[in-house]
């Protein structure tokens, strides 16, 4: 009897942990593993699993899925929908959701480890299955391989991982090259002189000066970066004050970057330090804004020849008309660190998760972004089939294309 796997992706589902919390997912997950022979080590980097089948001579091949939730609550409906409440790291609690598909992404691993264990008899080499902990957090992988992952374990000749998407189901999308952008985390916090609301000429306005900001960092994409370069400026949050009668002393606007090279990160970090300092000059502050950069994950670019060698395999296993360009993706991975780590090529893809019927009509209608659920949405549900079968293929296949099948 083989693994279950529509009610181990409904379990995890219901179970979600946010990141490197994720004890109980790496437990289900190196059960299955030890269960299908492999040699497992769990606390890898924390949270993380890394399992070893040895097969003979050949390639290492790794097969990575990342294993942690989002601090969302669920609203799909579900008969197995989460209702699961955590401690977040700022020490509040937030509800917890699997809206990003890493249930899926780790029950799809346990699936392709599954088949390629039957499949021994007809390939050799050395399989590494890898559950990460922490992707939403931009630091699982490199907490990796910080803790010995390319040393400790048989060092990868390439690195094969995928993503679940707002896409029909039984859609696979790769392209070679710039695949996902990279992302940056930049705070800003404006040093103001607060004072009593009724009597604003006696402060230096912060948070007035922090919505200039807000409204001018708007300029690097429109103005200064060239039509077509992808580029996403984002100010996700502002903080200051906590009275209607009281001009505050302090704002911060936390900002999110996604680039697809160094030279337009460079370029796009650069020009917001310099629009937060000279808003900050123009309101009059005696003391510079502190910008603090964090939680950076660099573009995912995909290797072309291997990326070739997979797209060949994809059209081979689901047929041509399956498998697409789904051009970059802005959305960020922090994937290529293990890639770099061991100095091996990296295939990411996309695979669909969305009811091919409900994609259709919401296309004919023009209404995809309202009617179809990306992920991080809270309304992000993949239907269970063909999903989970699609990823599956996927990754067995693409493992078993340097395995030599």
């Amino acid at each position: 009897m083989g693994i279950d796997l529509e009610s181990v992706y409904r379990d995890l589902h219901t179970h979600p942990e946010l990141g490197f919390a994720e004890t109980r997912t790496a437990q289900v997950a190196a059960g299955h593993l030890r269960d299908l022979g492999l040699t497992v080590t769990t606390g890898v980097g924390g949270t993380g699993v890394v399992g070893v089948l040895e097969n003979g001579e050949g390639p290492v091949v790794a097969l990575r899925a990342d294993m942690d939730g989002l601090p969302v609550e669920e609203r799909t409906g579900l008969g197995y929908a989460s209702t699961v409440r955590a401690v977040g790291p700022d020490g509040t609690d937030v509800p917890v959701m699997h809206a990003c598909g890493h249930d899926v992404h780790v029950t799809c691993l346990l699936g392709a480890v599954e088949d390629l264990v039957t499949r021994r008899g007809t390939w050799s080499g050395t399989l590494v299955a890898v559950v990460q902990p922490a992707e939403e957090l931009v630091a699982g992988a490199q907490a990796m391989v910080d803790d010995g992952l390319v040393e400790r374990f048989p060092r990868p000749d390439v690195v094969l991982g995928q993503h679940v998407a707002p896409l029909p189901a039984g859609i696979v999308g790769l392209r070679p090259g710039p695949t996902m952008a990279g992302s940056d985390s930049v705070t800003v916090t404006f040093h103001g002189r607060g004072g009593h609301g009724s009597r604003p000429q006696t402060t230096v306005d912060p948070l007035l000066t922090a919505c200039h900001a807000v409204v001018r960092l708007q300029s690097i994409v429109s103005r200064e970066s060239e039509p077509g370069e992808i580029v996403v400026v984002s100010v996700g949050a502002i903080h200051a004050g906590s009275a209607d009668n009281v001009v505050p002393a302090e704002a911060t606007l936390s900002i999110n970057v996604r680039t697809v090279s160094d030279q337009s990160r460079t370029r796009v970090l650069t020009a917001v330090r310099r629009i937060v300092e000279a808003e900050a000059a123009a309101a009059g502050m005696t003391t510079p804004p502190t910008v603090v950069e964090s939680k950076h994950a660099p573009a995912t670019i995909n290797d072309e020849a291997a990326t070739a060698r997979v797209r060949a395999t994809f059209v081979e296993t689901f047929g041509e008309h399956a498998v697409i360009d789904p051009g970059t993706v802005t959305g960020s991975e922090d994937v290529g660190a293990i890639a770099t780590a061991a100095g091996a090529p990296l295939v990411f893809w996309f695979f669909g998760g969305a009811d091919p019927a409900a994609y259709a009509a919401a296309a004919a209608a023009g209404t995809l972004d309202s009617d179809i659920p990306s992920n991080h949405s809270p309304f992000f549900a993949p239907v269970v089939q063909p999903t989970l079968d699609v990823g599956v293929a996927a990754l067995s296949a693409a493992a078993r294309e340097w395995f030599g099948r």
